[in-house]
């Protein structure tokens, strides 16, 4: 069987699972098992997810979340990699961040939401900083394994051909760690895709709201289909990224280099 017929057999398990899941879905519909406010038909949530879009006004909201997703993302990347390539040149620094990065990693976002609300009020500053903790630590944790996983004798050639400093960084250790880089930005951006919805139902968008303060107003409402419209809104979005964005640069760089299968 060759590669075309393992991907026809994954997309086509794939869409028989979706097509089984809203049957099931329409058969406890029917089966009135719930009060229909709780438990909402697959159609009903259809037209709440029109609504939400076109009437609603979840579109913008989704944009301002996406646009203070991107801000926190490209922060935690850059200090991650400052910080990370600095770690080289140092080792008492090594020792001193691989030790932080190990502590306020195992810190969930959720829990720091209190202390952004008190540093930096009720807005978009306090979301941007829940998506850099989300992103940064896991990130560093890719880079720093990914450093220490570069074997001698690229160093050593880097080294016989001139290259030292950030010469040596980019010119070696980062084409060698690219695998661990692109898959500690993979963990960083879902993680941060979490934390920021989740600080968003806690204290709204800042001044344009967001998706996560559209599912806490829906719960106030008691419009359960709605809830699960932003929710699918939420899934989209994250197959988008994960399947149009991150494949798509992996099978034109990691794959195509013959860095990973």
């Amino acid at each position: 069987m060759n590669r075309l017929d393992d991907n026809k057999i994954k997309y086509l398990s794939r869409i028989l699972f979706a097509i089984g899941f809203i049957v099931i879905w329409q058969i406890l519909y029917s089966l009135k098992i719930w009060p229909e406010i709780l438990f909402p038909s697959p159609v009903k949530v259809c037209l709440a997810f029109y609504k939400a879009i076109f009437n609603k006004g979840l579109l913008p909201m989704v944009l301002h979340s996406l646009w203070l997703l991107l801000k926190g993302l490209a922060l935690g990347i850059l200090v991650a990699f400052f910080l990370s390539a600095f770690s080289l040149s140092n080792k008492l620094f090594y020792s001193a961040y691989d030790m932080v990065v190990s502590t306020f990693d195992l810190i969930p976002g959720i829990a720091l939401i209190p202390i952004a609300i008190l540093w930096m009020g009720i807005g978009d500053e306090a979301i941007i900083f829940m998506v850099f903790h989300s992103v940064v630590w896991p990130l560093s944790r890719s880079i720093l394994d990914g450093f220490k996983e570069v074997p001698k004798l690229y160093v050593e050639v880097g080294k016989n051909i001139g290259l030292t400093g950030m010469r040596l960084i980019t010119g070696v250790y980062l084409p060698a760690t690219l695998p661990k880089i692109f898959s500690g930005v993979k963990v960083g951006w879902a993680r941060a895709w979490r934390g920021l919805i989740s600080a968003e139902m806690v204290f709204g968008g800042g001044s344009a709201l967001g998706i996560g303060y559209f599912i806490t107003d829906r719960r106030t409402n008691l419009d359960i289909a709605g809830i699960l419209a932003a929710i699918l809104v939420i899934i989209i979005i994250g197959i988008l990224v994960e399947h149009g964005v991150f494949n798509t640069i992996e099978k034109m760089t990691l794959k195509k280099w013959g860095m990973i299968q």
